[in-house]
């Protein structure tokens, strides 16, 4: 591997925009590292911490739109539900307008698990960005959120499974 091939070894004032997937790689798998420790008592660690979120913050009007505002698929998200209604957390209700369909709402506890999940999960991104300057991380969390958006609301019914065999090679399977 040449010098110039490995993003690492250019002088810092030639990185930028040769790097931008390993800088965003590398924050997301710290954030990850410190999250799902910080979460290790919630079901499904920060996929059960999204889930709780959305339901808390968010209008969500059924378990349907739930797995699509979060890019899970609808069968992993009943499983995540399942644990974090067993836990008390959360619980299915009928929706008033649809009987057929099932709204996901937040118990007290549920609520009160959230908000301190969040000051743990505050307290890691805190960690992960804490080579930044305080105004620095706020502005990394605005635009992160802002890009994030606008790629979900192009593509809003992006199934990442589907997305990952779209570029995957067929599996092999004449080696079993």
């Amino acid at each position: 591997m040449s010098a110039t091939s490995d993003p690492c070894e250019l002088p810092a004032d030639r990185r930028r925009g040769s790097s931008f997937g390993w800088s965003l790689g590398m924050v997301l798998r710290r954030w990850h590292e410190y999250v799902e420790e910080a979460l290790q008592d919630l079901p499904h660690g920060s996929r059960g911490y999204h889930i709780l979120a959305v339901v808390v913050h968010e209008e969500v009007p059924t378990q349907g739109a739930l797995a699509a505002r979060l890019v899970i698929d609808r069968s992993v998200l009943t499983y995540v539900i399942d644990d974090l209604e067993n836990a008390g957390l959360i619980e299915r209700q009928l929706d008033p307008r649809d009987r057929r369909a099932r709204r996901i709402v937040a118990t007290g506890r549920g609520r009160q698990t959230l908000a301190d999940a969040e000051q743990r999960v505050a307290h890691a991104e805190n960690h992960v960005l804490g080579g930044l300057p305080e105004e620095q991380r706020d502005v990394f969390r605005d635009l992160a959120e802002r890009a994030a958006e606008a790629i979900h609301a192009a593509a809003p019914r992006t199934d990442p499974c589907v997305a990952v065999k779209s570029v995957l090679p067929p599996a092999d399977h004449s080696a079993r």
